[in-house]
């Protein structure tokens, strides 16, 4: 099944026309389509949400999470669908907009990514019945709405000296050896909330807070109750240090065991509950040195002329080559698929964090002068060779510009919320969902 940069979601749902007249031997069902809801001055259409909640079951039955009830769902799908329509209204009036070319390099990199060329990944979608120009302006919206989170949120933080002077002193000593996997359900509250919206609102979290404690789902609930937009992932927001996860949640999460569920959280946004899902050790230093790594390697490319079994032999016999001492710098430049080709696949002095996980596990098993078995990345298939390691303190200057990063990253998803949730209570909606 196909990994997408976000799925659309809809329900298959038939509505009966019947004409008084005719007997019910003649009734015939017809599908119709109407208005659902209006959006500033556009319209979100019956069969809108019925395409965005059928993409929604489909991928929460991918990923194993049970479904929500079909009312709850289809409730909580109309909410995300006039945030994302307002979105683009903004998006529209701003001027932000996403051409045919960069459209196509993002497609082409989401089939990469699902190791199969765009035609494949047409003919993958058609086969689930997903109309590809369908899914193509899904893709277009998306890319819109990302352009104008960097416009007007991104970009707006502002990470002061001070703030990065006092992150530095506090983690100076702090074990940070430790990384997180939570997940997390937001309920929104309005921007101008009255004293008897938050009381319903945190009634209602409170009977969410109370089934995940009684040990339904957490993913489910996420799905069904979460404003967030990780809503239909579960909430996961995946591995983190402490210093990377929300300020409300990285002083939460350390007192959680694994597996266990916060108390309801209040912040300015609404009320959240978290979860903690792992919790592993980091390998990252805290004393500012860092583990380098300089490597070559060799990647050849899975596409339209070459199979990734092909790929894999090829490499298998550029391997044995190597045993019977061949020149790895000359056979990079010969064969390579990659940029370094022409520097011997020299890559340099590598980081931790600056490859993809896959290249990293195997390099870092990799003593000095070795060559790697065949891996696979995102990228291909890679043989790897480690030319040799050092440990380097890292400046000042590079301290503070990880610093200002993690701030960043605190700051992001705290500084989104608060955004949508002003931009929504500005945006004029009518629903009509239950109208005849």
């Amino acid at each position: 099944m196909l990994k997408i940069l976000r799925t659309a979601f809809l329900l298959s749902l038939v509505w009966l026309a019947v004409a008084p007249e005719i007997s019910l031997a003649q009734r015939r069902v017809e599908e119709v389509d109407r208005i659902i809801a209006i959006v500033g001055n556009e319209a979100i259409t019956l069969s809108e949400l019925k395409e965005r909640l059928q993409s929604a079951i489909s991928q929460l039955q991918r990923q194993g999470t049970p479904l929500p009830p079909q009312e709850v769902l289809t409730e909580q799908m109309l909410e995300r669908m006039i945030i994302d329509r307002a979105q683009i209204q903004t998006a529209r009036d701003l001027g932000i907009r996403v051409d045919d070319a960069q459209l196509e390099q993002t497609l082409t990199r989401v089939a990469s990514n699902n190791k199969m060329t765009l035609a494949q990944f047409k003919d993958a979608l058609q086969k689930d019945s997903i109309p590809f120009a369908r899914f193509r302006e899904e893709i277009r919206e998306e890319m819109v709405i990302s352009r104008l989170r960097e416009r007007e949120v991104d970009s707006r933080l502002v990470i002061s000296d001070a703030e990065i002077d006092n992150f530095l002193t506090q983690t100076a000593n702090a074990a940070s050896e430790e990384l997180y996997r939570v997940a997390h359900i937001l309920l929104r509250a309005p921007e101008s909330a009255t004293p008897e919206q938050l009381q319903q609102l945190k009634a209602k979290a409170e009977n969410v807070l109370k089934r995940a404690g009684s040990g339904e789902d957490f993913a489910q609930l996420a799905a069904a109750y979460s404003d967030a937009p990780d809503a239909l992932q579960g909430g996961d927001l995946g591995w983190r240090p402490l210093d990377r996860l929300p300020t409300l949640y990285a002083e939460a999460a350390p007192r959680l065991p694994v597996a266990g569920t916060s108390g309801l959280l209040r912040s300015a946004n609404g009320f959240h509950i978290l979860k903690l899902i792992e919790k592993r050790g980091n390998n990252a230093p805290v004393d500012g040195n860092v583990r380098q790594t300089r490597a070559r390697h060799i990647l050849i490319r899975a596409n339209e002329l070459i199979s990734e079994a092909e790929a894999k032999r090829r490499l298998e016999d550029l391997r044995e080559r190597l045993k019977h001492g061949e020149d790895f710098a000359e056979l990079a430049r010969l064969y390579s698929q990659d940029g370094s080709a022409a520097n011997g696949g020299e890559l340099g002095w590598i980081n931790p964090g600056d490859t993809v996980p896959e290249f990293e596990r195997a390099m870092d098993a990799l003593p000095p002068g070795e060559v790697s078995a065949v891996i696979q990345s995102p990228f291909g298939f890679h043989i790897i060779r480690v030319e040799e390691r050092r440990t380097q303190d890292l400046s000042q200057e590079k301290q503070r510009l990880a610093a200002r990063q993690a701030l960043r990253e605190r700051k992001m998803d705290e500084a989104y919320q608060d955004w949508l949730r002003q931009l929504r209570d500005k945006t004029y909606v009518e629903y009509r969902l239950e109208e005849e």
